[in-house]
């Protein structure tokens, strides 16, 4: 605990994607106290053209309670 999934558009290399897990990591632990040997991350890329129905739709969209930060496009705009 916790285990966090990052979705994204493919096209980040792979320090990337090291580099941000570092990141998450130290946010995680300095923030929550989490043991750092507790914490996983993993990544899903989603292609552009999917994003909507495998993303945006199932994770965002039906899932609006859960969000603490809100994505500027879709129904979410006016927020």
């Amino acid at each position: 605990m916790p285990h966090i999934i990052v979705k994204l558009w493919p096209g980040r290399t792979e320090k990337q994607k090291s580099e941000l897990t570092n990141r998450i990591s130290q946010a995680v632990e300095e923030t929550i106290c989490a043991d750092e040997k507790s914490i996983s991350v993993s990544f899903e890329e989603v292609d552009s053209d999917k994003w909507m129905k495998q993303v945006y739709e199932p994770d965002i969209l039906m899932k609006k309670y859960a969000l603490y930060k809100k994505p500027g496009y879709g129904d979410f705009e006016d927020y």
